[in-house]
């Protein structure tokens, strides 16, 4: 068979649905792959539905969709992705373990995630070792329940043959990335364009998790001391101020933190301005130095430093990176 074949032939997906799958994930993939074949104008795509036993399983909203097969009848898949969503411990069987450890040892199938899929790869130990992201509800869970997984707060991770997402949008900017790296930024374009999303977010974009979820409600001083950092963007307290507006001392606000979200204050209040002024580049058109002062920054080489170290990229370089694309994305739309 010649290359040209090859690249010819529609890739094809596999979407492993379990009960009380998230319905908004799931069909946020299969739409990405439907839109991807409509604006090429040819099959890039194919997809299959399973589930364990070839029967249909009911979403978390109910509704059903017929699938092709059972699991254990899906061939010739390139990636298969199982479909979590809400109560996913119980759809755990030893009939899955087998059925996910058997699509690992297949060479050449990436095995892939949505929303809660995560917790299934990792009982059956699969993601040991491998970054993953889950959604945010389950992820203190995902990592208590299984240490050898690192698991983090992205919105959609690719490690090696390992794809996770955290369900949600989150799936639709996952599977415009995978187009875009098999089909180039054009062909997403469109698809962006089709579906009015405005922006497609990175792997670099974090879950938006609501603090007194992650932190609980037993930890009201380190809850009250975030939300004053979130409060005080533009011109940052001191960690002694803050300590002394909580009401605890600098150590026990610093313990508090390091226990709690694995880093000292004045990380997590870098890390917090930095990934505002992230939004503010990406998303507004105030110059650099303004968006270092919004955040904090006493100038813009301090700022920019920063912004290196966090996000792999000078901001100006991103700015660039962003505008050059915003030009190619015009001279496609008119030709």
């Amino acid at each position: 068979m010649n290359d040209d074949s090859i690249a010819s032939k529609p890739e094809h997906y596999g979407f492993l649905q379990v009960p009380n799958y998230s319905m908004i994930a799931f069909s946020s993939a299969i739409e990405a792959l439907r839109m991807a074949n409509r604006d090429a104008d040819k099959e890039l795509y194919r997809w299959s539905i399973y589930t364990i036993d070839g029967l249909p399983e009911k979403a978390s909203s109910g509704l059903e969709v017929t699938p092709d097969n059972s699991i254990e009848n899906a061939t010739d898949v390139s990636i298969l992705f199982v479909c979590g969503g809400s109560d996913i411990a119980d759809s755990w069987s030893k009939q899955m373990q087998f059925a996910l450890r058997r699509f690992a040892k297949r060479s050449n199938v990436i095995l892939g995630a949505l929303c809660t899929g995560s917790y299934l790869l990792a009982r059956a130990g699969l993601l040991d070792g491998y970054r993953c992201t889950i959604h945010w509800e389950n992820i203190a869970s995902l990592r208590e329940d299984f240490p050898e997984v690192l698991v983090t707060d992205d919105l959609f991770l690719f490690d090696r043959d390992r794809i996770t997402c955290a369900g949600g949008q989150a799936t639709m900017d996952m599977m415009l990335k995978l187009i875009e790296s098999r089909h180039g930024n054009k062909l997403v374009t469109h698809i962006s364009e089709q579906f009015m999303c405005e922006r497609i977010r990175s792997s670099d974009d974090r879950q938006r998790i609501p603090l007194h979820l992650a932190l609980g409600s037993n930890q009201p001083k380190l809850t009250e001391a975030v939300t004053l950092m979130e409060a005080n963007i533009e011109e940052p307290i001191s960690l002694d101020e803050l300590s002394s507006y909580v009401g605890i001392s600098r150590r026990q606000l610093e313990r508090l933190f390091q226990k709690h979200l694995n880093c000292v204050p004045t990380r997590y209040y870098l890390n917090l301005r930095l990934n505002r002024a992230r939004l503010l580049l990406l998303q507004t058109s105030k110059s650099i130095v303004d968006i270092a002062l919004a955040c904090g920054f006493i100038s813009a080489p301090h700022f920019s430093k920063c912004y290196r170290d966090l996000f792999g990229i000078p901001p100006r370089d991103e700015r660039r990176k962003l505008q050059a694309k915003s030009a190619d994305d015009r001279v496609d739309s008119a030709s």
